[in-house]
């Protein structure tokens, strides 16, 4: 069962048999293992890195200096970083009170959040520069897109001054609200009783996931549904078919050069989540070989992304560094054919792909 109410695309996983028995036996034992093993120390870590970037921006806000800009900026890339391991999980405490899209508001085809951030710093709306009043405003103007332009964006350059303190108070407070999101999701899924019980421990009783067939079912959809994702949302959105379409300024973080890094890091997270399950270990004897494949390809893909440098623009006018974003492509495609049609069908399930919404 899939309830991910994206913006920007829908793809459902379609069940076309029950899981076989020594999968269903085990279902409780995959999930339990993607939670304990790699959701719950992702939040963990993006909980950190928010709770770093919160202090920084405030130490930067106290004494403005070009070492605290730089340090703040840092901060900004961590946890970027380890947002982008762990937003491969949309669903569950993530999708509870639009904290998905008040993390993070993207894609903004039409600029509409950058007109409100932009709008914002011009008019200084001093209840914006509170964390728990900002939460209650524009999903665009408090995550870390709006941060993004605060530390990277036009004018970015008076934080290291005096000049320009509302900037600072507005971003300090951006950076609060993104640690108060991570705080709460990290919470929910400790909870003893809380959504990761559901999730492990499905049952008729169980008000979301009936049997073992629908658990496992959820996990294997993140792979699936990710891949497609961060290939035809996120890479296709700016690299175009050749060059001459490439749209380097439709590309996610790249005011802040952290596009190839939220890449490497998306499929760090399906690499983590797929040998953290052991969902591979389920494969009957003669799709054994699968696991290695996609182990393999999940990492030279996340290592060829990460050896994408610089500004996207600039990378993308590089042949070579062009080519290593057409190989990242390549990648994701056989992966989806991999995970999504061979690895599917092994387990009883076939995937059903509709067609992205890309206007």
């Amino acid at each position: 069962m899939f309830n991910r109410l994206a913006t920007a695309f829908a793809l459902p996983l379609l069940l076309a048999a029950a899981l076989p028995a020594w999968a269903e036996v085990k279902a409780s034992d995959v999930i339990g293992r993607a939670i304990d093993g790699f959701v719950r120390p992702a939040y963990a870590s993006l909980d950190d890195r928010a709770k770093s970037l919160t202090t920084s921006m405030h130490r930067l806000c106290d004494a403005p200096s070009e070492q605290n800009l730089t340090a703040a900026r840092t901060d900004f890339q961590a946890t970027v970083e380890a947002w982008s391991v762990i937003e491969i999980v949309a669903f569950g405490p993530i999708k509870e009170n639009n904290r998905q899209e008040r993390m993070l508001y993207w894609p903004d085809r039409k600029s509409i959040g950058l007109r409100q951030v932009q709008a914002m710093l011009a008019a200084k709306d001093q209840t914006a520069t509170d964390p728990a009043q900002l939460a209650g405003k524009s999903v665009a103007t408090q995550g870390l897109g709006a941060l993004e332009y605060v530390l990277f964006g036009d004018g970015a350059e008076t934080l290291a001054k005096k000049d320009d303190p509302y900037r600072c108070a507005y971003g300090a407070a951006v950076a609060g609200n993104i640690a108060a999101i991570a705080g709460e999701v990290h919470a929910a899924w400790d909870k003893p009783d809380g959504f990761a019980s559901e999730w492990a421990n499905p049952g008729q009783q169980n008000p979301l996931y009936r049997d073992g067939t629908e658990a496992v079912t959820e996990l294997v959809g993140v792979f699936v549904k990710e891949l497609e994702m961060i290939r035809d949302v996120r890479l296709k959105g700016f690299l175009g078919a050749k060059s001459d379409a490439d749209k380097p300024k439709q590309a996610i973080y790249w005011r802040s050069q952290n596009t190839a890094n939220s890449l490497a890091g998306n499929l760090r997270g399906i690499d983590e989540l797929f040998q953290a399950s052991k969902i591979g270990d389920a494969l009957p004897a003669d799709a054994q070989w699968m696991a290695g494949s996609i182990y393999i390809q999940l990492a030279n893909g996340a290592e060829t992304a990460k050896s994408v440098t610089g500004p996207i623009d600039k990378a993308l006018a590089d042949p070579e560094q062009r080519d290593k974003l057409e190989h990242f492509a390549l990648i994701t495609s056989s992966l989806s054919t991999l995970i999504g049609t061979k690895m599917t069908a092994a387990f009883g399930l076939t995937a059903g792909f509709s067609s992205l919404d890309g206007d």
